[in-house]
Order: structure tokens, then sequence, then C-alpha cells
């Protein structure tokens, strides 16, 4: 099928990459003419906006960083709104259910239907097509993209309200901030009582306090301090944020997700927003006087 794809970064290169493979004609378009580029010499087709994007498809998906360049993108001037052949506008981005509802309303005055598809699984699932999709829209358009979003991981149909997606992927993505989040405090504290990183992760992964963090993310990337896990901490931040916005409309209490903001904020402060997620460590570290760090096993 011909799909439009608009953003092509970490994940969004990946996924578009993996929907050429699947046979599908694909038109890209992202602010950095390299990114295009490199999906160009594969095969896929050059776009010069979004709206152009939207010209060539009737399916467009969108890999974006933030809720106010999804709408931009979506409904902005030269945007996919303004598209003449475009039918649906699937997002793949994480931009939370009131952005969600906000665009679908929009793109439906255009006769455009929105899908909320919002992805996890970080760059080696973009790459390997074993993200987790999870799903929100009308049904029948829903079925049109599944043969699409099969390209790039597994499908989780949520049901058909605008939003849906959304709020699921911020509970997954709030449970790896707060995995993030505790595993450096106790693994600080851990290395500061004597103890070796490496055999701490082996008895928590044999144990009970294994987690997303334990098992993969601090062998990779903080015990050899190569800190690049792919996704920023600031984009964690605003995940956590847009979480804390939704429980706070439905009267919910967090007050652990609010320690975990609290910790991503200030590794933002202090590491800057271009800092990795696993760079959650470092203020920790600072504070105690040790590193969670370790050789690499022969």
């Amino acid at each position: 099928m011909d799909i439009g794809f608009i953003g092509l970064g970490n994940m969004g290169a990946h996924m578009a990459r993996r929907l050429l493979e699947a046979g599908h004609r694909v038109v890209v378009y992202d602010t950095r003419q390299e990114a295009i580029g490199n999906l160009t010499a594969r095969g896929a087709i050059a776009a010069r906006s979004p709206a152009e994007v939207a010209d060539a498809a009737e399916t467009v998906m969108a890999s974006l960083p933030t809720p106010d360049v999804v709408l931009a993108v979506a409904t902005g001037p030269s945007g996919v709104i303004e598209g003449k052949r475009v039918r649906r506008f699937v997002d793949l981005s994480t931009t939370g259910a009131v952005m969600a509802q906000r665009i679908f309303e929009l793109l439906r005055a255009r006769n455009i239907v929105q899908v909320d598809s919002p992805v996890s699984g970080g760059v080696r699932g973009a790459e390997k097509g074993t993200l987790a999709v999870m799903v929100s829209g009308p049904r029948a358009d829903v079925a049109a993209v599944e043969p699409a979003l099969k390209a790039i991981g597994t499908i989780f149909v949520l049901g058909e309200r605008p939003g849906l997606g959304q709020t699921m992927k911020l509970v997954n993505n709030v449970l790896s901030a707060a995995a993030m989040a505790a595993t450096s405090e106790a693994m600080v504290t851990g290395v500061k009582a004597g103890l070796d990183p490496r055999q701490m992760l082996d008895v928590i992964n044999a144990g009970t306090g294994r987690n997303t963090a334990t098992e993969d993310k601090f062998a990779k990337a903080i015990l050899p301090g190569t800190f690049d896990l792919g996704f920023a901490a600031a984009l964690m931040l605003k995940d956590v944020k847009l979480f804390l916005a939704e429980r706070q409309a439905l009267g919910v209490p967090t007050g652990v997700i609010e320690a975990v903001a609290q910790l991503f904020q200030l590794t933002c402060d202090e590491c800057g927003t271009g800092a990795d997620i696993s760079a959650v460590v470092l203020p920790v570290e600072k504070r105690a006087g040790v590193a969670v760090r370790a050789p690499q096993k022969l």
C-alpha cells in the first residue's frame, strides 16, 4: 500500500525502513535532508512538506518528538490536513490523550481519521520490528492500517475512543521511568556500601527485584559508561509530565510518579536536555560520591 511517513529520527527511520522492506511504497519527509536521503537510497520517495506527503498517500504515519510538533505537522500550515489524498493520520508519537482528542477533532472536520498508534520497545525494537503498537481508533480505519503496522511490531487494539492508545503508552512509559529511577538509587546505594555492580545485577535478575533497567539498560549503558540507549531523558520527562496531567484530570494519587518526575527534571537540569535516559543515575551518583561502573565481562 502507499504510505506517507513523517519524522525519520531514531525510531522513525527504522520504522520507515521496515515498511519499505515489507513491500510498501513509502513517501517520506523530515526536516533533515540527510534523514530523507538515507531512506530514498533504500527506495523511498522524498516529499518537501507534510502536505506533499498527504497528497501522495491515503495513510500518513508520523513519529515525532513532542505534542506541539505533532499538532503543527498534522493541522498546521502545509500540514497533513492540507493533503489532497490523505484519509488517515496514524500517530506513532507520544502526545497524551488530550492532544490526541484535539487533533482527532480538527482532522475529522476535514474528513481525515486519526488513528492513535504510539509504540514502545525503543530503538532496538524499531530496528527489529518488535515494537508494541498500541492502537485506538475507528474499527474500519484500524483494520485498514493493520497490514502496515504489522511490519513494525505486535498490534494491541485498545478500543475506538481517541486517546486510549496514548494513555496506554503513558502508563507503560511511567513504569519504565520508575524502574530507571528506582534502580539508579538502589544500585548507587549498593555500590557505596561496597557491593560489585555486576554481581548486584546478577542477584537482582535472579530474584524479585528484576525489571527492564536491571535486565538490560544498566548493563548496556551505565556499567560501561556509554549512556547511549537512544532515548533522551527530556523525552521521558515529557511523557511522565503528560501522565501526571492525565492522572490529575482523573483524580488518581500518584506520589511515586511525582518523585520520578523530580529525578528526571534534575537530570535534565544538570546533564542537559540532550542527555540519554540512562543519565538519570548521574545526579544520584554525584550526591553519593560513587559511580556505578564496571568493565565488560570477557
